[in-house]
């Protein structure tokens, strides 16, 4: 891979989007391609040092604090295409369901992944980087499937980043879906608790599957509404397991319209002739305390044009 050389002592001052990070992790994030060994190397030696003193790899930096880097090879970074606010499809800015100092909260759309892929092709982070230059700190708190649309936080500061991964950890996010599921679902509530396991099949894709020796995945599911052939229900999210709701519904015999990986191929083949053009998941709602302050915040995003459309296509029973 190209590399180049950073050939003259460079000194990063930290800001508070920073404040509160590991001194490892920061050098990590800032000098991509650099070995993990050579970062300690140059932390062991006294080659990197904060405010003018040696310091451990597991120091938290602080706001103001000033790192001393020295000259060091790094991986030539990939180049990230840049397009001109006329040339994106749409701002993601006009998107947005909620924004501070901290948090910014979007209505991610339906096909776009949250980072980008191949060619000239942008991913949510990517583009919203190009669309907030002068924000310091931007990353993604969660993911989505690139199919599905609704609620998607990212953090504009380390500590909001840090706090919002601790509280996805240990459960205190309410987040719910609304899925249109294939078949008459019969319970108005039912909790799904079967564990999930993480593959990848023969092509190297990313599956996952219910079996026993997977991780602790918990559902619950409540009826909204019965079509002729499917139902929409609000899935719940107790756990935050890869693909948990499309394969807890998959594994009861109620794939969600629309899936390609985990659906019925014959099916959504029809269904697009009817209108449907992808997976019918979107994240609705989500129910947190701010990261820093501790405020009650109830994010909301509305069932997209798209699924509404196709609902009405179907008749009620």
């Amino acid at each position: 891979m190209p590399s180049d050389i950073k050939a003259t002592v460079t000194k990063e001052t930290i800001g508070p989007e920073y404040a509160g990070q590991r001194l490892d992790n920061f050098l990590f994030r800032l000098l991509k391609g650099v070995p993990k060994s050579c970062v300690y190397r140059m932390l062991r030696e006294g080659e990197v040092r904060v405010s003018g003193h040696r310091t451990k790899p597991e120091y938290k930096l602080c706001e103001g604090d000033v790192v001393r880097i020295p000259p060091v090879r790094v991986a030539e970074a990939a180049p990230v295409p840049v397009l001109q606010p006329s040339a994106l499809p749409y701002s993601l800015l006009d998107r947005v369901i909620y924004r501070d100092e901290a948090l910014l909260v979007i209505d991610k759309p339906a096909g776009q992944a949250v980072h980008g892929g191949s060619g000239v092709s942008l991913g949510v982070i990517e583009q919203l980087r190009q669309e907030l230059p002068q924000a310091r700190f931007l990353e993604l708190a969660h993911r989505l499937d690139k199919e599905t649309s609704g609620v998607l936080v990212l953090a504009l500061k380390r500590a909001a980043l840090v706090e919002l991964h601790r509280m996805l950890r240990d459960g205190e996010m309410k987040k719910c879906y609304f899925a249109l599921a294939t078949g008459r679902w019969r319970d108005p509530v039912r909790h799904v608790k079967l564990p999930l396991l993480r593959y990848l099949n023969e092509d190297g894709e990313r599956r996952v599957a219910v079996d026993d020796s997977g991780q602790r995945a918990h559902t619950l599911f409540r009826l909204q509404a019965r079509y002729e052939g499917f139902s929409l229900l609000e899935a719940e999210l107790k756990t935050g397991r890869t693909h948990q709701i499309r394969v807890h519904l998959a594994a009861l015999g109620h794939a969600i319209a629309g899936d390609s990986k985990y659906g019925d191929v014959n099916l959504n083949r029809t269904l697009l002739r009817q209108g449907l053009k992808r997976m019918f998941l979107h994240a609705a709602s989500l129910e947190m305390r701010h990261p820093l302050s501790g405020e009650p915040l109830s994010l909301r995003a509305p069932l997209p044009d798209d699924l509404q459309h196709f609902l009405q296509t179907l008749p009620p029973i």
